[in-house]
This record gives structure tokens, sequence and C-alpha cells, in this order.
């Protein structure tokens, strides 16, 4: 009688989320007050870090009316491989505002984030002045 091979147990394959839910879900962390800005800084590259600094220091996504702000949808685009643009509907009670972030990937293959932008009137840059 031939000898059988040991079964082994697979487990069912979880889906990965993707690289524009997790930073969404990320970024909105920061500007709603529930993480530092510190907390994504190697999730960052380029002018990001200083924009989202910038952003969180006026709290704009902070729970209004005791309602929590949440990622509603989002959207993508590939610009070119390694590199896409998102925006996210952030929605707190009737509330909805823009979220516009780009993800490059790097040579390691972590994604980052290299620009973000709220939805609403835009500050000069510091070198556009």
């Amino acid at each position: 009688m031939p000898a059988q091979a040991p079964q082994v147990a697979t487990r069912p394959r979880v889906p990965q989320p993707r690289p524009t839910d997790v930073f969404a879900d990320r970024l909105l962390a920061v500007l709603s007050g529930q993480r530092p800005v510190h907390w994504m800084l190697r999730h960052t590259a380029g002018p990001a870090y200083d924009e989202l600094i910038r952003l969180a220091e006026h709290g704009p996504l902070r729970a209004t009316r005791g309602v929590r702000p949440v990622v509603r949808d989002i959207g993508y685009y590939v610009a070119r491989p390694g590199a896409v643009e998102a925006f996210a509907r952030i929605g707190a009670g009737d509330e909805v505002r823009a979220m516009a972030f780009r993800l490059e990937q790097g040579a390691d293959l972590r994604w980052r984030c290299t620009a973000v932008e709220l939805g609403g009137p835009r500050a000069p840059h510091r070198d556009d002045d």
C-alpha cells in the first residue's frame, strides 16, 4: 500500500487592504486629532509631512457635535506604476469634506504619502510668498 502524503491545513487567504484605504485611515487619524502628526513621519516623503503638520495644526477634521469623522468613500487613479493619486470623502454627521493625497512606492516597495490636501481654500506655500 503506497504511503499517503501528509495533509497540510491551508488557511483561506485574507485580502489585504489597498494602500489607498490604509493611508486614508492614517491621514484621517492625524487630521482628526486621534493620532499625533509624528505618527506619519515614516509614512511620508518630500513636503507631505510639512503639509500634514500645517493642516493638523488647525484640526480640520476634529469631531463636530460629538460625531467622529469616518472615511465614506475612496477613489484613486494610477498616475504611473508606483504612483497613485487618491481622494476620500470624509463624513461627520451631515458634513462631508474632501481629502486628496498622492502615494508613491519607493525602491523598498513601501508606499509613502507625498502630497495631501483638504477641500477648501488652499493656504499659500512658503516658497510662493
